[in-house]
């Protein structure tokens, strides 16, 4: 089975349980995702199936959406809800004070690490230092936060949800502890909802129990989605046959020999590839210093051409 199935990942499954129950459901051993959600964290996993674990490395830095909870009033190790709690505020604010703090973290921003992150550190991952108790200095990372929203804020319970939409690497439970301490108080990630991944939105997910229901029923296939779909923003190109066939093969393609237009043929710049039947080949690089259209990496899946 090739192509990308996307899961509405449950709370407290890791990434990997998920796959792993995958890998059972759909008879395919090799299977991987596009990025780790938590496990308190739901939502979009996008997982790639069989040939398409290819595309793995060539995935565009895709922006994410959340949907995040949250509450003031006190501080955790984890910088969520399932932490140990270290420090606590009496400090209690409105609405228009939570958004008057929030541009601060709109835009171009610096963040740092939490300890309990997969970012390493002297070749060891911050959370086994954290589990062990230590903590290190880390380096602020450049992240862009493109949508911050208040959705809700419950001045009773200092609670409240936002949407966020951000770059690859935005860790919203840094959102949410700096937001505590720029209103004085503290913060943590109640809940995390991941509504958008790798260009797919819940909207193309399925339930783990739907999966369940559509194995048992031998039409899991049908939630699979073409190879391709992963690389919609890049353009399409039909080639001849005989084309088709030298570029199965590994071999580049001739520039002048293809319909690419001459405004298109920008050094780096990769298509997809399709027979002339339709049929998904892969994608390829221009090399213009060559005046080729090299392989970037072959699928040659049977798919009808998204447009």
């Amino acid at each position: 089975m090739n192509g990308v199935i996307v899961i509405d990942k449950p709370q407290d499954f890791t990434s990997f349980d998920v796959v792993a129950v995958m890998r059972r459901l759909c008879g395919e051993r090799k299977i991987g995702h596009t990025g780790t959600l938590d496990p308190m964290a739901t939502g979009v996993l996008p997982l790639l199936l069989g040939k398409a674990t290819r595309a793995a490395s060539l995935l565009d830095d895709t922006d994410k959406e959340y949907e995040a909870g949250f509450q003031l009033g006190y501080s955790t190790d984890t910088l969520d809800s399932t932490g140990t709690t270290c420090k606590e505020s009496k400090v209690s604010v409105n609405k228009e004070q939570v958004e008057a703090v929030l541009p601060y973290f709109r835009g171009n921003i610096l963040q740092l690490p939490p300890m309990y992150s997969a970012v390493q550190k002297n070749g060891q991952r911050l959370y086994t230092l954290a589990r062990q108790g230590i903590e290190v200095e880390r380096d602020e990372r450049p992240v862009t936060v493109h949508q911050l929203q208040l959705n809700k804020f419950d001045e009773n319970t200092q609670s409240g949800s936002m949407t966020i939409r951000c770059s690859k690497g935005t860790y919203i439970r840094t959102i949410c502890a700096d937001i505590g301490d720029r209103l004085g108080s503290f913060g943590v990630m109640t809940s995390l909802r991941r509504t958008q991944a790798a260009g797919f939105r819940l909207s193309d997910a399925v339930t783990l129990d739907e999966a369940k229901a559509l194995s048992a029923q031998g039409t899991i296939a049908q939630k699979v989605l073409p190879t391709e779909s992963l690389f919609l923003s890049r353009p399409a190109l039909t080639v001849t046959q005989a084309q088709a066939q030298r570029f199965q093969n590994g071999g580049a393609l001739s520039l002048d020999r293809t319909s690419i237009l001459p405004r298109d043929k920008e050094d780096g710049l990769t298509f997809r590839v399709f027979s002339p039947t339709d049929e998904f080949l892969g994608l390829g690089a221009v090399e213009l210093a060559k005046g080729e259209l090299s392989v970037l990496r072959l699928f040659c899946e049977h798919h009808t051409k998204i447009l």
